[in-house]
C-alpha cells in the first residue's frame, strides 16, 4: 500500500459522491495518464487496518477479469488517516448514459450490456463473493464495455446466515431482503441485474418503492403475491419491518411492460425475477440462456482467433524457436525395454 497519493496524481475534478467514498478524476503526474481515485470518509488507524479491508480483499481475487473494475493501486495517507482507491477510468454509469437517452436504447445492445454483467456477476458467485448492492450507479460503461463497481457491501458466500439486514439499494432489493431479517444468499444479486435489465429496456425502474412495505407492494403488482407455502417459510426469519401477510393478487405481468421486446428476452427476465431465491437462476445458468447463442458464439471465436494469434506469434518467434530447439536436443532420451 503507497502512501503518496497527492505527489503521484493531480485531483483534475470530483465524479461521484456517496455516503462512503467520494470519487475522483486524477491524472498521473509523471505519465499524464487518467484514473478515478474513491477517496474513504471513513478513519483508518494503519495502512494494515485498510489493507484487510472486504473491499480490498474482493477486488484483488477477482479485478483480473473484463466485468469487473480494475484496482490498480491503494493509497494511506498519514495525515488524514484516509485511504484512496486508484482504479481504471470510464466514462460514466449506466445510470448517467441513461439519462442521455430520449429513446429506448436497442435491445441488441442491452442483451449486450446484460451478458456482460452476468459474466462479471458470475466470476464474482464462482470466486465466493457476492455484491450486494448491484444497481445502475454500481455499473460502469466506456464504449460498449461494461464493468461491475463498487464492491464496498461484498460478502463471501460461505458465511453463515443470517447477513447484515438492511442491505442493497430498496428498488433493486430482492423479496427475500425484504421480508427476513438477514436471510439470503448471492441469489440476491440476480434480483437486482434483472431490475437493470428491465430499467435498461425502458429507462424506468421496475419497482420504484418509496419504503420497504410499498416496496414489496409495487412488487406483487405485478408478480403477483407468492404461495403460502413459500411466504410460511419467509416467517420463519421474518424482518420486523415487514408483517409476511399479504392480501392474494395475481399481478399484471411482465409481457404487458415490455410490448417491443423479444420473448426470449422477456423470459430471461422472468428467470431472474422468479421470486423465490431457490427456483431463480444462478448467473451461469443465465449466460447458458439460448438469449445469449449469438453472444456466447463471439467468444468462442474471440478466444480461437486469440489462441491462434499466440501460437502464431511463437512459431515465429525465432530467439523463442532457438531456445525451445536447445531445450528439446539437451532432454535426455528414454529408452523403453
Amino acid at each position: 500500500m503507497q502512501t503518496n497519493f497527492q505527489a503521484k496524481y493531480r485531483v483534475l475534478n470530483k465524479i461521484g459522491e456517496g455516503t462512503f467514498s467520494e470519487v475522483l478524476r486524477c491524472q498521473n503526474r509523471e505519465s499524464g495518464h487518467l484514473v478515478a481515485a474513491k477517496r474513504l470518509r471513513k478513519s483508518f488507524l494503519s495502512p494494515s487496518e485498510a489493507r484487510d479491508l472486504p473491499e480490498v480483499v474482493a477486488l484483488k481475487k477477482v479485478s483480473d477479469h473484463p466485468n469487473i473494475l480494475h484496482l490498480i493501486e491503494t493509497h494511506f495517507e498519514h495525515e488524514h488517516c484516509r485511504v484512496t482507491l486508484i482504479f481504471e477510468l470510464m466514462d460514466m454509469s449506466i445510470y448517467d448514459m441513461m439519462k442521455t437517452h430520449r429513446r429506448n436504447i436497442p435491445e441488441v445492445k442491452v442483451k449486450n450490456y446484460l451478458y456482460q454483467i452476468l459474466k462479471g456477476i458470475n466470476h464474482l458467485h464462482i470466486n465466493g463473493l457476492f455484491h450486494r448492492d448491484i444497481k445502475p450507479e454500481n455499473i460502469l460503461i466506456k464504449g460498449d464495455l461494461i464493468k461491475i463497481a463498487d464492491l464496498g457491501s461484498v460478502c463471501g458466500t460461505f458465511r453463515h446466515r443470517p447477513f447484515t439486514e438492511y442491505i442493497s439499494t430498496r428498488w433493486y432489493r430482492s423479496p427475500e431482503c425484504l421480508l427476513t431479517c438477514g436471510y439470503y444468499d448471492s441469489k440476491m444479486d440476480i434480483w437486482s441485474v434483472g431490475c437493470v435489465f428491465f430499467e435498461l429496456l425502458t429507462l424506468k425502474p421496475l419497482f420504484p418503492g418509496s419504503n420497504e412495505l410499498d416496496q414489496i407492494s409495487r412488487i406483487h403488482m405485478i408478480l403477483g403475491t407468492p404461495s403460502p407455502l413459500l411466504l410460511n417459510k419467509f416467517k420463519k426469519h421474518k424482518s420486523q419491518n415487514i408483517d409476511v401477510i399479504f392480501p392474494q393478487r395475481a399481478g399484471t405481468g411482465l409481457t404487458c411492460l415490455l410490448p417491443n421486446v423479444s420473448d426470449s428476452g422477456r423470459d430471461i427476465l422472468k428467470n431472474m425475477l422468479t421470486y423465490d431465491p431457490r427456483i431463480r437462476s444462478s448467473a451461469a445458468r443465465l449466460l447458458d440462456n439460448r438469449y445469449f447463442n449469438d453472444l456466447r458464439d463471439a467468444d468462442i471465436l474471440r478466444r480461437r482467433l486469440t489462441s491462434n494469434s499466440t501460437v502464431h506469434s511463437e512459431r515465429s518467434n525465432p530467439v523463442l524457436l532457438s531456445f525451445m530447439a536447445t531445450e528439446k536436443r539437451r532432454r535426455p532420451k528414454v529408452c523403453c525395454k
